[in-house]
């Protein structure tokens, strides 16, 4: 690219040199012949100059379009690896408006930023040439430039500033829309379209106010630069007009520097409003330094851990405390407990008792605060991550469905599987019976997030999906509730005889559901209370006790 702008900036000095020569010595010398041969020069030069700039532009925006794509990569395989709390912390739409900003950076980058840059350094030797026709009108011609820089150093500031809220106002505008569409049944069924309507309304006024100041302020100082550098023409033909008269300098001498004065102001006029551009590329880099800055959830030291050797599923946590927020209240207090492996073990206890939070730090979804979780013996924040979470197999309450099929949904954590599999995956988790009574079985499309199955399907999907990926140890976070109690002791039922030397953590509030457990644990306020099989519990009459007599079961 280097080598084809030098070539680009002398052919370019061609063209007002050859305007002199035919001012000078055709027309003023009547030669008509020269004109001829000075014809064909132009028109070489003009073919080569075209080539040349277009060759130029393929080779920027290849390679151009190679940084956005491995940039792109980077910044997506990134996001995917940042730890759970930083989800926690940043709606979606926030998040979605900052990966966007990929596209404010690839437009700076294909939008030939760099051809104006280069183009402006290679002004430097136009500006050579010009002090070679008079160094009197050079000055005059450059006059103007101090005060492009005066320019832009005042208004650049005034500009960020403006992005800076303007883009802000977009992420409060996406987030708003985002949170609306997820939960339009929710704001459908509470009779909120006109108040959401409303409020979002509001949110893009605010945006489409900030965006009005930004133009305003990028078009004063368009105005300004245009004023400068036509002033600086004006100037050229001032002085220049006299010095032609005076004879210090021919009249196509004097068109011949006002071209060549219009390559160096030009470039500068465009890397004016490159500056703008700028300000905005410099902002979206800024925006997405909250996405790159922030360390992954393994670090560079942790990849360098032993893989974690294939589970038996012993599980063992010693003094474990856990808070979500530094200055928080605990959700889990100096929590003891000890499984052997192949045990399935009911949970159970109020919302809020730390029964998630428990389990969600066995994959190592969140970090834990004091205390260590030993599998097999194996210190979990002492093996590989991604080792770890392939044996681990958790499925959540509200479990969520990709577009496509039934069958894709299942196999998406064992995309080898064979239909033999997958169909056993789906009788595990009951969900063969209705998923053959679809019109198109395994082929049936499941919907954006799932939505034209009901809960209980989407749940016994999620399950099928889990078993198939053969893990070592199960959680299942609340992941049959919205079962029926016959259904959900059918699933129940297939889990024990599957696990088959397999742990199993199953979270419910339905305590008949796991009087046939190994042993139930009970939890109150982030501590354990009781554990025991279900009679002993029972015998107790403890919390687990009131818990049955409270629901009947």
């Amino acid at each position: 690219m280097l080598v084809a702008s030098l070539f680009v900036q002398v052919f370019g000095l061609a063209n007002p040199l050859m305007v002199q020569v035919i001012i000078d010595k055709v027309i003023l010398k009547n030669s008509l012949d020269t004109l001829q041969a000075l014809g064909f020069v132009l028109v070489a030069v003009a073919i080569f100059e075209a080539i040349l700039t277009s060759l130029r532009t393929y080779l920027f925006v290849d390679t151009t379009n190679r940084i956005d794509m491995a940039l792109g990569a980077e910044i997506i395989d990134h996001l995917l690896r940042l730890p759970l709390r930083y989800f926690d912390r940043r709606p979606v739409g926030e998040l979605s408006s900052r990966v966007n900003e990929l596209e404010n950076i690839r437009q700076f980058l294909t939008g030939t930023a760099l051809t104006v840059v280069l183009d402006a350094l290679f002004s430097v030797v136009y500006i050579l040439v010009m002090f070679v026709y008079s160094i009197k009108l050079t000055f005059v011609a450059l006059s103007t430039i101090p005060l492009f820089m005066l320019l832009t150093f005042f208004v650049s500031p005034i500009v960020r500033r403006q992005l800076r809220a303007k883009a802000e106002r977009n992420a409060e505008t996406q987030s708003f829309l985002v949170e609306a569409l997820s939960g339009i049944q929710t704001v459908k069924a509470q009779n909120m379209e006109l108040k959401t309507r409303w409020k979002w309304q509001e949110k893009y006024a605010r945006y489409v106010s900030d965006g009005f100041k930004t133009v305003l302020t990028s078009t004063t100082a368009g105005s300004a630069s245009g004023f400068l550098n036509k002033m600086s023409g004006l100037l050229v033909l001032w002085f220049g007009a006299a010095l032609v008269l005076d004879g210090k300098l021919t009249l196509g001498g004097l068109i011949a520097f006002r071209i060549i004065s219009g390559y160096v102001t030009q470039p500068l006029l465009r890397l004016t409003q490159l500056w703008q551009n700028f300000q905005e590329t410099a902002l979206s880099l800024e925006r997405l330094s909250d996405i790159i800055d922030h360390p992954q959830e393994q670090a560079e030291e942790d990849r360098a851990q032993i893989p974690m050797p294939e589970i038996v599923g012993n599980v063992t946590y010693e003094n474990l405390s856990f808070r979500f927020a530094p200055s928080g209240p605990l959700q889990l207090v100096n929590v003891n407990l000890e499984f052997e492996a192949g045990e399935f073990i009911g949970i159970v206890g109020q919302s809020g008792s730390g029964k998630s939070t428990l389990m969600k730090l066995l994959p190592r979804l969140y970090r834990a605060e004091s205390g260590r979780i030993l599998i097999d013996d194996y210190d979990i924040s002492k093996v590989e991550l991604y080792s770890l979470r392939q044996q681990v197999g958790i499925v959540p309450q509200d479990s969520l469905l990709f577009e496509g099929s039934i069958q894709d949904n299942i196999a998406l954590t064992n995309p080898q599987a064979s239909t033999e599999e997958i169909i056993e995956a789906a009788r595990i988790a009951g969900a063969h019976d209705f998923i053959m009574e679809l019109s198109s079985g395994y082929n049936s499309r499941v919907g954006e997030r799932g939505s034209s199955l009901s809960g209980g399907q989407r749940q016994r999907i999620a399950i099928a999906r889990t078993v198939l990926q053969n893990p070592r140890l199960l959680i299942l976070d609340e992941a049959t509730s919205a079962l029926d109690y016959d259904t959900e002791a059918q699933v129940c039922r297939n889990l024990q005889a599957w696990a088959n030397g397999r742990t199993v953590f199953f979270i419910t509030h339905r305590l008949s559901t796991i009087r046939r457990a190994d042993r139930i644990l009970v939890m109150d306020k982030g501590s354990v209370v009781e554990l025991g099989a279900h009679d002993e519990l029972m015998a107790l009459k403890g919390r687990y006790y009131c818990l049955s007599e409270q629901k009947g079961e």
